[in-house]
């Protein structure tokens, strides 16, 4: 069992309880009218406009981060699809002359690591790399993808099935095969000895939002849908999608948020426990939400919201999915959070509970 847990917070007053309980109403309230667009866009208004007056009384700034100069992307010359001018089968070598020195490294559901490049999570790309350095994976959520078609991010889910053809149905892992059910939000191609996952935005016409190839050998070496449980792996996902969230973040113009140790922790200890107990619920079965949770733990804040994902293959998978839900969402792409929690649990099947946190803390 894979959860997730973010929790969002902000610098705040001393009355923080009190202004995170009516938060949490105020957000009750507007995910029950959620479906209607021009009430969701007005209550988006209002709540830039209650977060800007909040800024000006505390000195806190929700300003993003300084543009950063886009690469000059260049049609792929061996491959389908490239992501920031790199492609399958390059040399790390070469990779790292295009864009610099990693800024992590953490371990994927593959056995191998996802290694981060980006500036302050502008132009915010992972490579897969193999024993001898050679790129086996890829993966953007930004606009870096180029393709000898005229497929690139943004390009409509019609228009890339009518230049690929029909995703694949099932994937063959050994002597079973793993049923694909993208649901509109994904589909898996087999091209050139690869899968190549396109990820669609369903709130954005069901435009390319993120790419992920990956080497056909690598994926038939995962034999099962989820790996075994471990520790580095448990810490792979949580930094993972740590960094997604920010890269999703800095491409719509808002400010990354900075890493919680004490909310991971929180957020850990409620996945750990849906997967002991065997539930999946914001509140547990003692009746504690987030806040109680948190408040427990000695954290303080203003706001904080919450995100579980479970299931998932991987945490681009998980993140991809949120970002398809309307209220996690809205969690993510929240201009007034400033940090970050996210805590990974395994149930006995291996699968990952996720749970996301993100905080307006208190100072």
């Amino acid at each position: 069992m894979f959860a997730i847990a973010f929790f969002y917070i902000n610098p705040g007053a001393a009355d923080a309880a009190e202004e995170s309980t009516l938060w949490d109403t105020i957000n009750q309230s507007r995910e029950e009218i959620a479906d209607d667009f021009q009430l969701r866009e007005l209550f988006q208004d209002i709540n830039r406009m209650i977060h800007s007056v909040i800024n000006a009384i505390t000195g806190n700034s929700d300003e993003p981060p300084e543009d950063v100069e886009d690469p000059d992307l260049h049609e792929p010359t061996d491959q389908l699809f490239s992501i920031h001018n790199i492609e399958m089968g390059d040399d790390r070598s070469d990779v790292e002359a295009e864009v610099g020195s990693p800024e992590r490294s953490s371990l994927s559901e593959y056995g191998l690591e996802w290694v981060t490049y980006h500036d302050q999570y502008h132009n915010y790309v992972q490579v897969m790399y193999d024993e001898e350095e050679q790129v086996r994976g890829l993966y953007t959520n930004q606009d870096l993808i180029s393709s000898t078609s005229d497929l690139s991010f943004g390009s409509l889910q019609e228009d890339v099935r009518g230049e690929l053809g029909e995703p694949e149905s099932y994937l063959r892992k050994g002597s079973f095969d793993i049923q694909l059910d993208g649901d509109g939000e994904h589909d898996v191609f087999a091209e050139e000895n690869q899968y190549v996952t396109v990820f669609y935005d369903v709130h954005e016409e069901s435009r390319v939002t993120a790419l992920q190839i990956i080497d056909e050998e690598i994926e038939q070496s995962r034999s099962a849908m989820y790996r075994a449980q471990d520790e580095s792996l448990r810490d792979g996902f949580e930094y993972q999608l740590f960094d997604l969230t920010n890269a999703e973040r800095v491409k719509r113009g808002l400010a990354p948020l900075t890493w919680d140790e004490a909310v991971r922790s929180t957020a850990r200890d409620h996945s750990q426990d849906m997967a002991d107990q065997q539930f999946f619920s914001h509140t547990n079965p003692e009746g504690e939400s987030p806040f109680d949770r948190m408040d427990d733990d000695g954290i303080s804040y203003r706001t904080a919201g919450e995100n579980l994902a479970y299931g998932q293959w991987s945490s681009i998978f998980a993140h991809e999915g949120l970002m398809n839900s309307a209220g996690h969402r809205e969690n993510i792409l929240q201009g007034h959070f400033d940090a970050l929690g996210v805590g990974v649990a395994f149930n006995e099947e291996d699968q990952r509970i996720t749970r996301r946190n993100s905080l307006v803390l208190n100072q």
